[in-house]
């Protein structure tokens, strides 16, 4: 890491996801070495979660579960000048801190990855590609597309809504009103486990219901019962 670059925390919710976070947490000690932070926010995992995670992250706490209260209260201890946000089923480009560093020391506030499906079948393609071209045109970030955000930001915000659902989008709209996000093009992977277990044609109709209703004005508390 240059003298002088932003330093990165990276903070991870995690409830119950023992498959998945062995591999996710080896994929960020590079990161470390270099000098960053890795912070995951358990929310009461009943399995192995905990133990793994304090295996190979700098700090590890547990809170009430809901991704939001997690990601706020991983973002209150970190120690960054740069909170990146990740999911723990998701996996960032090779590149993917020097590329922060480099928009934020551009004068950029807030960002993030262009996104790609896990699986391999055509339609993941083509419902990726048009994930990342709503979110450029809309200005508009999801969680899987690993949201990075200033601190000093963040914080003056408030962090994210504490709602059980749309957390993600209901903080981009708040950021939307201080700059546009720099949508970098490099994707992270995330898992289609839930396109594929829940079909991927109803998966797409109710994202797109969720999301309507959530802009009608329709409570998060209700949609979250609806996307459960």
């Amino acid at each position: 890491m240059t003298a002088g670059s932003p330093t990165i925390s990276i903070i991870v919710p995690v409830l119950n996801e023992e498959p998945s976070l062995p591999d996710s947490l080896q994929g960020l000690q590079r990161y470390r070495q270099q000098g960053h932070e890795v912070v995951v926010v358990d929310g009461g995992s009943h399995d192995n979660s905990l133990m793994l995670a304090q295996q190979a992250a700098d700090q590890v706490i547990v809170s009430r579960p809901g991704r939001a209260h997690q990601m706020n209260s991983g973002a209150q201890i970190a120690s960054g000048d740069v909170l990146l946000f990740l999911h723990a089923d998701t996996r960032l480009p090779d590149n993917a801190l020097a590329l922060i560093q480099s928009v934020c020391e551009a004068g950029h506030h807030w960002g993030r990855f262009d996104v790609r499906l896990s699986g391999h079948r055509p339609v993941f393609r083509i419902i990726e590609s048009l994930i990342n071209l709503r979110s450029r045109l809309s200005g508009i970030a999801t969680g899987d597309q690993a949201i990075f955000i200033q601190a000093q930001l963040f914080h003056r915000l408030g962090g994210f809504p504490e709602i059980p659902l749309m957390e993600d989008v209901a903080l981009s709209r708040l950021l939307r009103r201080q700059a546009r996000p720099v949508c970098l093009k490099p994707a992270v992977i995330t898992s289609s486990r839930r396109w594929e277990q829940n079909g991927v044609v109803s998966t797409v109709l109710l994202m797109w219901k969720l999301r309507l209703l959530y802009f009608l004005g329709v409570s998060p508390a209700r949609l979250s019962r609806m996307y459960r």
